[in-house]
This record gives structure tokens, sequence and C-alpha cells, in this order.
């Protein structure tokens, strides 16, 4: 058994600020379950939003976060979560992060501010259109330095260990995890009494999404079956320009290129978004991803197109030159070509749910960034307010762990058991996991995606409880790996969307379900919260 001051699971900005900070306090294991630079923050392109304009305030970031949450923020979350954005920002910058500038009113560098979708203001810092990138390199360059940070990559996190699992009498609390060593196949005894979940969203649990690899929903698993609450899962974000090419299938647009003044056009070059929403192309997401939905089964188009080569081919490769190289791989010049997308799995915008200090319904576990539910996105995440969420909610978390338990007060020794193997085989058939996983992802795509109906979740919710039990039967017979781990998180999560879609009577936000295509101001729960 190995005992640290802080246990964190995941390596993008919110872990990787919250060690950072840590690290000054105790020791801290960060564990990650690939390389640590595998995070949906080294995807992130467009950027990270923060007040700094003259023309904007505290009050217009506010304001848009709630018009984009569709009714579902707490205006004390957002404000506290808006106003603590530029402490964060400078945090990032003295840990090494930069930001593009351009000349200021006296002819000396400031930082340039972008404009996205939802957005009444510029106030999007970027790093080119590898903003993620930037933030994860600075920051875990600066955690790889620091002498009470250990980093354990290649290591899952299979589950938390609590007091009631260990059956303790004493109220229940994370304690710990368990973790499986990768490299060796051992399952490590990792104790702490301040545990950090921010393990990301669960993007694989959709057949088309711009999420990385990793991305399978892993923390909200682990949450539920250690009986935190779990709020408003109904909510997936879908991007609405990803990339539509069959090698290239995960590739994101940015949505700083339409803020920036690309179009979203038809195969005959007619910019349809204004029959949508008066603010065209920079509507918000749900309404900018059901749009181009509608438009391709209107027309029985594969896709549709983004248009920026209205703009300078010189400012485009300058402004997206990541997106310029990588379309030029599959022979499309964006400075002269319209771009083929279509909407895919993007963004969790429920998860555990917390206050908005990062604190779970579970003492001793936090939980921060897309793994959590705060409230600060509400039924739709305004876009880059994710970025900003991590920085700032991790920093709350830690002064919330101290505050709770001071590293200098020890609680009691505790002696966990090893994992129990068991008399389990190696799994035999890795054709039944990939089998399973292909199932999940695609009957989640066709029946629990875009749109909605009572049907299509009662039939998703039969044949994934299904899924559940073989799952389950299958963990428990085989030695886990991997791929079973993923599988077993992804078939939970995937359960968790249903039921929660199932319970929400109306369409609102991020959910749209034609047998309730209206909001319901009057009648409709303002969370939809799960329990075991």
């Amino acid at each position: 058994m190995k005992e640290y001051d802080f246990i964190v699971l995941g390596s993008g900005i919110s872990g990787l600020s919250f060690a950072l900070r840590a690290a000054e306090q105790g020791t801290v294991a960060i564990v990650t379950k690939k390389e640590a630079t595998k995070t949906n923050t080294a995807w992130a392109q467009g950027g990270i939003s923060c007040v700094r304009g003259e023309e904007d305030s505290f009050e217009k970031h506010v304001s848009d976060t709630l018009d984009a949450g569709a009714g579902l923020c707490p205006e004390d979350v957002v404000h506290k979560i808006v106003s603590n954005g530029p402490a964060a920002i400078q945090e990032l910058i003295n840990w090494g992060v930069e930001f593009d500038t351009h000349p200021g009113k006296d002819g000396e560098p400031e930082i340039a501010l972008g404009r996205e979708g939802g957005h009444t203001e510029r106030r999007i810092l970027h790093h080119k259109d590898t903003t993620g990138r930037e933030i994860e390199d600075k920051l875990l360059s600066a955690s790889r330095k620091h002498p009470n940070i250990t980093i354990l990559e290649h290591h899952f996190a299979i589950d938390l260990i609590t007091t009631a699992k260990l059956a303790i009498a004493s109220p229940p609390r994370c304690v710990g995890i368990y973790a499986l060593d990768e490299n060796s196949s051992k399952i490590l005894t990792l104790r702490s009494d301040r545990v950090l979940l921010c393990t990301g969203g669960a993007g694989r649990v959709y057949l088309y999404t711009t999420n990385p690899g990793v991305a399978t929903g892993d923390g909200v698993a682990m949450a539920w079956r250690a009986g935190c609450e779990i709020a408003n899962m109904e909510f997936v974000q879908f991007h609405p320009t990803c990339l539509y090419h069959h090698s290239l299938n995960s590739f994101l647009i940015t949505e700083a290129m339409r803020g920036e003044g690309a179009e979203l056009i038809d195969k005959e070059g007619r910019r349809f978004m204004t029959e949508y929403d008066q603010r065209g192309s920079l509507a918000p997401r749900d309404i900018v991803a059901r749009a181009i939905d509608r438009e391709i089964k209107k027309t029985g188009g594969p896709c549709v197109f983004l248009d920026i080569s209205h703009k300078p081919a010189d400012y485009i490769r300058s402004r997206f030159p990541n997106i310029y190289k990588t379309c030029l791989t599959v022979d499309i010049d964006i400075t002269k070509d319209p771009i083929p997308v279509v909407p895919a799995a993007h963004y969790q915008c429920g998860g555990v749910k917390t206050n908005v200090n990062g604190r779970t319904s579970l003492p001793g576990l936090w939980a921060v960034g897309e793994v959590a539910s705060t409230g600060l996105h509400g039924a739709n995440r305004l876009a880059s307010n994710s970025l900003l969420e991590g920085a700032v909610v991790s920093k709350l978390a830690l002064e919330d762990a101290i505050k709770t338990l001071p590293p200098a007060n020890k609680q009691e020794v505790l002696e966990i058991p090893g994992w129990e193997t068991g008399d389990v085989a190696d799994v035999d058939e890795l054709v039944v996991i990939y089998h399973n996983w292909d199932e999940i992802r695609r009957l989640m795509w066709d029946y629990v995606s875009i749109v909605r109906t009572t049907k299509r979740l009662q039939r998703a919710a039969t044949r994934l409880h299904n899924l559940q039990r073989e799952v389950q039967e299958f963990y428990w017979n085989f030695k886990v790996t991997t791929e079973l781990l993923e599988l077993r998180n992804l078939v939970e999560v995937a359960t968790l969307i249903v039921d929660s879609a199932a319970r929400r009577k109306e369409s609102r936000g991020l959910h749209f379900t034609l047998d309730h295509p209206n909001r319901n101001d009057q009648e409709c729960r303002h969370d939809t919260i799960l329990k075991k």
C-alpha cells in the first residue's frame, strides 16, 4: 500500500493545476491510464474564456452562460467561476502558458481575444488553434519538475475504496483507490484521505466523437459504484463541426472558426443557419447541431460545409495552422475549399454532482472538470467555459480539501486489504469485448444522440441493462484488463445517460425529444439526480 496526501485521477488542466497547488501542501500522486498527455485538455482547440476586454464584464459573461444553459445554471455558481477567471489565467501564465498576443493601443503586446458561438463579446484567450496542447504541455512540464508530485502513467483506476466497502464502522468516506499497473499487470492499493476525480468525459460512449480514446467515462462510473450522486447525464453536447472524412473522423473544427467569420452552408452554398436562429452560425452549439442534423436529414446529403475561404489566406494559415495543415493531408485547402462537417459527441455537461468547490456527496472525494456537474453548464455548455471551470474549480477544491481535512492532521491508520484476484482466468476472447463495445456505441448513436424519442430510449435501456449483466459476469470471471475495465465503465455511463434522458419529459438545451418537443418551466425537474 502506498500513501499520499492527495491522489489525483487524471492529467488534464483540472488535475495538473490542482496537483501543482497541492504539492505545496504535501505529497501528490497523479494517476493517469495512458501517457499523461492523453487528455481531453490536450485536444482542446478553441481556447479558454475569461473577461479581459474593456467592453466586457463579469455580468455579460454570466448572462451569456445562463442563456446557453437554458435555465439550469445556478447564477451564484456561474458568477463565482467567472469572477475567479482572471486570477486563474494569471496562474496559468505563471506556470508558463503562452497565449496569442497582438499590439495594444500603446504598441505593447496584449493578449488577443477571440469570439465563439453564444458569446456576445470577445473573451476567448487562445494559442493558435492548439490552446489545450499549450496548457497541457506547460502544466505537465511544471508537474514533472516538482519533487512532491509522482506521476503514475499507464495506471488505470479500477474503483474507489470507501469505508463502506471495507465494512468499517464509521461514516462513509473515500480512503483511496485500486489501480491496475498496465505494465506489470499488478493491482496497486493507493491510500489517501483526499481523492480528486478529474478523468474527463465519456465521448467514446458514442460511435462518432471528437474525444480521444481515453474518454470512456471512468470517473463517473467509479463514483456511481461508490454511491455518489450523479446529475444531468442527459445533457450530452454534440459539437456541430467535426470533419467529415473517412480517414479523419474524429478531427474537430473549432468553434473559434465560426467566431472569426466562417459560415455554415449546404452543398449549393446556401447559408442556412439564419433559418434556425437570428444569430446564424454564431448560435449556441445545441441549436447549431440540431440545425445541421435537420439539414442533413432534409437533403439526404452526408454532411454540410463550413466556409472561411472569404477570409485572407495568410490570416487563415496564421490563426488556424493546425486545422489548415491537417485538412491539407486529405486534400482540403481551407483557404479555398469549404470544409465538410457533421456533428459528433463532444462534451458531457452532467456528471458527478458537486458544489462549486468540487465537493461530492462522498466525503473525501472531490470532482472537477468534465467528470463533474457543478451546474456551470446547465443544459448546454457555453463554448470555452470548460477550461475555465477546470482552472478555477481545481483551486476551490484544493482550498475546500485543506479546510475540511488539513494534510498535517493525519486520519487513523487504515490497513486496506490488497486486491483479491480469486479464481479467475485470463480473458480468452477479446472479440467479445470489442463486439459489446461496438454495440454500445452504435446503439447510443442511433437511439440516444441529437434527437431522441421515448421509444428509442426504452429500446436502448432494455438492451443496455442486458449488456450490463453480460459485462458484469465477464468482469467477475476474468482477470481485469484495460479493455475490460473500459467496457465496464462505458456500459455503466451509457445506462446513466439513458436513464436520465428518460426522466426528462421536455426538450431543453442538449436534450431534445420528439415526444416532448417544448421546454416546460412549470413542471420540469431542475436537475436529474440519480443515486443508488
